[in-house]
């Protein structure tokens, strides 16, 4: 199963489990609550869904990687109590609260959130002393003691065997009690999670054109060699910070994530070829529609991993300009609801102050922004547009107290204009993205007409959910022709192999 699919089916499941009846009972009881139990090999993203998944539910998530523990730090430590029974006084030892389980309770009253997800990392991997513990948390859902609190739902992980030389066999009395989900890494869904976090244009592009280098795990005599999902996202991550800092990667800096000499050396040169390709083709004209004779007739008679490399800083170029685009209509979308509400605000409430007026919904926005935040309900691109949107509203409120505006009309009209003003940035924005589309359309086709190169930009485009947002919302008509083309030829090809 694919990681797409792997966080679809715990997700269904955590929705699942924490279903109530109308007598506030789950429908699924929490003894047939089985733990989720993920197989798969070390840096495809497992942990990284959870935390999508946690906000997506609007649950609490603790994590926790297992192997950072000891029997007493799981289990607690032992102390003596006093216990009467019949006549007698006995000694009886207890244990301390869990630390993991006393963590949940920490994040309950932290965020305020009764439900969540316990995710246990590298579970199959702990100590001897341990693994005894564990066996009892899966089979029963506690540490010693002391039980994981209901509405809190368990998702462990773990490598197989072939991973790590620590991993020990579950028996099948403990499988039995799981819900096994082995995950395989899989290339096309990791790029549609790569395009939505904005990865470096460079490791999507290369990966397009190596596939086989996206997931490689090798045994040598001189220990494993390896390439992963996540070394290629942290790969990327620093490549995108070095530039902003003038600095550069080269070989002996990739193969610090990509352990892989072979893959590390052959991504190195392609790095370094795509940004002498950025250069010579002059990516950024091209984007205002400035295009050379000389480069056109240059990249149509170029080999044909040159072509990729031109064609991959155009995409990547353009799911910048169209990923923007996006971020800003949704920044919009907030600013406008956060209006709405003031201007119901202003009507219901006829002569009160207008700048306190304003000033109330301000404060009422920031406090849900700080509880969500507190409560790690939002993603970092959330978090962006929220503090986009309050930094709108405090320009708007400094404008009200400069001007001294305070009726309730004056107020609504000047807020209003301001807004306004921000919509004519935005539509200006929107329309210089679609010029960035049709430019490249037109490079394209002057360059290649309508062959390969076009049918690989239009899948690139089709791989990334901002972009197929950008572009239905501003209907590019050659976007929809083509489109129209490669699903006509899709289905010729289909047909024309079935009848062979």
């Amino acid at each position: 199963m694919n990681i797409k699919r792997t966080r679809e089916e715990i997700k269904n499941t955590i929705e699942a489990y924490l279903l109530k009846d109308e007598y506030g009972m789950y429908e699924i009881p929490s003894v047939r609550q089985r733990p989720i139990l993920l197989l798969g090999s070390p840096g495809i993203g497992k942990t990284q869904i959870m935390e999508q998944i946690a906000r997506e539910c609007e649950i609490g998530l603790v994590s926790y990687t297992i192997t950072h523990h000891t029997r007493q730090s799981a289990i607690g430590l032992p102390f003596i109590s006093k216990r009467q029974y019949g006549d007698q006084e006995f000694d009886v030892t207890e244990y301390t609260m869990s630390e993991i389980v006393a963590s949940i309770y920490e994040k309950m009253e932290r965020t305020g959130l009764s439900e969540g997800i316990l995710f246990l990392d590298e579970i199959n991997c702990v100590s001897e002393t341990l693994a005894p513990a564990m066996l009892q948390f899966l089979q029963c859902k506690s540490f010693g003691n002391h039980k994981i609190p209901q509405g809190w739902v368990i998702v462990a992980a773990g490598n197989p065997p072939e991973y790590n030389k620590s991993v020990r066999e579950f028996d099948v009395v403990t499988m039995d009690r799981v819900k096994k989900i082995e995950v395989e890494p899989d290339f096309e869904v990791w790029k549609e999670y790569a395009y939505q976090q904005g990865l470096h244009g460079a490791v999507v592009s290369y990966l397009n054109t190596r596939k086989q280098n996206f997931y490689q795990m090798e045994t040598t005599v001189d220990g494993r060699n390896f390439a992963t999902p996540r070394g290629w996202e942290d790969l990327s991550t620093l490549i995108q910070v070095y530039e902003k800092l003038g600095k550069t990667v080269d070989r002996e800096v990739v193969v610090q994530y990509i352990q892989f000499p072979k893959i590390a050396k052959d991504f190195a040169n392609y790095l370094e070829l795509y940004r002498k390709y950025r250069t010579d083709y002059q990516i950024e004209e091209i984007l205002r529609g400035n295009l050379d004779e000389i480069l056109l007739k240059k990249v149509a008679h170029a080999s044909f991993d040159e072509r990729l490399g031109v064609l991959g800083l155009l995409i990547s170029r353009v799911n910048e300009v169209l990923k923007s685009s996006v971020e800003t209509e949704k920044y919009m979308e907030m600013l406008f609801t956060v209006l709405t509400e003031y201007k119901q605000l202003t009507a219901a409430t006829e002569g009160l102050d207008g700048q306190q007026l304003f000033s109330n919904v301000y404060d009422k926005f920031n406090l849900e922004y700080t509880n969500r935040k507190k409560a790690e309900l939002i993603s970092r691109e959330e978090e962006k547009i929220y503090q986009r949107t309050l930094g709108a509203l405090e320009r708007f409120l400094q404008e009200l107290r400069l001007k001294s505006i305070r009726t309730g009309e004056e107020a609504f009209e000047k807020v209003k204009g301001l807004f306004e003003q921000e919509q004519e940035t935005y539509e200006k924005g929107q329309r210089e993205a679609s010029q960035v589309v049709e430019c490249v359309f037109d490079f394209l086709e002057g360059a290649f007409g309508n062959s390969q190169e076009m049918v690989m930009f239009l899948t690139e485009l089709n791989s990334n959910s901002y972009c197929v947002s950008f572009l239905q919302e501003c209907e590019c008509e050659r976007y929809f022709r083509y489109n129209k083309e490669l699903l006509f030829d899709e289905k010729r090809r289909n047909l024309l192999r079935r009848m062979s």
